[in-house]
């Protein structure tokens, strides 16, 4: 199996993905989490990220062949991480996560959902992604309070310009997976499949990787086994 690279979503940290690394462990797999909260404070975020990502790398012994894993906002950025290693990815794996759109801004793709979070902006900076939401998502998916508290303490203060910025135009055309979990993505693994990629479906919440991350775990073993 390969080595998995766990990213996690700009508007989460790490804690959101290392019960998935564990359960992956369990399962004889080796993984690395990316920790990148420090970078999508100011503009550019998508430049500071990919920044971020390549100097985390640097300190990582990565054997190839690896697996890019995003989940959910990471998502879109995987194929600009992927181009910072060369030839040490073998593929990339999308968890309940939007599909790149190069070129394309947040602003541009979703005008509503834009203006609304947009609107609930303060000095330039997004409330925590949490508070999108009614009810809480942590709150309400997150039963282990030391979790959940971790998972709260982690969420970062993302710039608003991340939203207007054109996501990154490096393109990937190596082998691609998806793995959904709820139906708020059921659209992106539609447009896997439209492609040819291999599809996995886990009838879960968002935040699963998380929460319930044994079967995430046994799913995205299968995905690694049909992309190898």
């Amino acid at each position: 199996m390969p080595t998995v690279v766990l990213v996690h979503s700009p508007y989460l940290g790490p804690a959101s993905l290392r019960p998935l690394a564990d359960a992956l462990a369990a399962g004889g797999i080796d993984s690395c989490l990316v920790d990148l909260r420090v970078t999508v404070s100011a503009a550019p975020v998508h430049q500071r990220l990919i920044g971020a990502f390549a100097d985390a790398m640097d300190e990582v012994e990565l054997t190839p062949p690896a697996v890019l894993v995003g989940h959910s906002g990471a998502g879109p950025l995987l194929p600009a991480f992927a181009a910072e290693l060369d030839e040490l990815v073998a593929a990339l794996v999308y968890v309940d996560a939007g599909l790149p759109t190069p070129g394309r801004s947040f602003r541009e793709l979703e005008p509503d959902r834009f203006a609304v979070l947009r609107a609930s902006a303060r000095e330039g900076q997004l409330p925590r992604w949490s508070d999108w939401f009614s009810p809480n998502p942590l709150v309400e998916l997150v039963s282990d309070e030391a979790l959940r508290a971790e998972m709260a303490d982690e969420e970062p203060e993302v710039a608003v310009e991340f939203l207007k910025e054109q996501r990154p135009s490096a393109e990937w055309e190596g082998p691609s997976g998806y793995l959904l979990l709820t139906e708020a993505y059921a659209g992106d693994a539609a447009a896997a499949r439209e492609l040819g990629w291999p599809v996995r479906e886990l009838a879960s919440n968002h935040l699963a990787p998380a929460t319930d991350p044994v079967p995430v775990a046994a799913a995205l073993t299968e995905l690694l086994a049909a992309l190898a």
